[in-house]
């Protein structure tokens, strides 16, 4: 098997590929790793996403590094991984923010039922607010596998 170093428009094309990763954030020197759905946005090197509040928001709110990974595997000596380190950022229901939420809800609807998992309910004490956020991509780095598995 042989592990190649992804070119920074091989990791765009992934990304632009991609709908679902794992988010990972922290707060007090604890991580916390969950699955997002996201929609990637050239232009601007934002992966934008939307949440229900809870503990991700919360200690995205309080610690704004993260890191999202993305994968596609086909087999455990094939697949491809895009590790993307950025910063989040929480696009409110301000007027001055409207054209990003828009922008952000076209991104998403380019996607079948773009509104599932992160609309989708958990429990009955769940937050009824949805929280629209971007990502800002401070860098990108992957790696793809290709063998045999001999």
């Amino acid at each position: 098997m042989q592990i190649h170093e992804l070119t920074a428009a091989e990791c765009r094309d992934v990304l632009s590929r991609a709908t679902l990763g794992r988010l990972a954030c922290s707060r007090d020197a604890q991580p916390y790793v969950v699955p997002v759905s996201f929609a990637y946005d050239e232009p601007s090197q934002c992966l934008y996403g939307f949440s229900g509040i809870g503990r991700k928001i919360d200690w995205m709110r309080r610690n704004p590094k993260v890191c999202v990974e993305v994968e596609d595997i086909g087999d455990r000596f094939h697949w491809t991984t895009v590790v993307v380190v950025g910063r989040y950022d929480e696009l409110e229901d301000a007027p001055e923010l409207r054209p990003l939420r828009q922008h952000a809800l076209e991104l998403f609807e380019r996607r079948t039922e773009w509104w599932l998992p992160g609309a989708a309910r958990t429990g009955p004490r769940e937050h009824p607010s949805v929280v629209v956020y971007r990502i800002h991509i401070v860098s990108v780095t992957g790696r793809r596998a290709a063998g045999d598995g001999s």
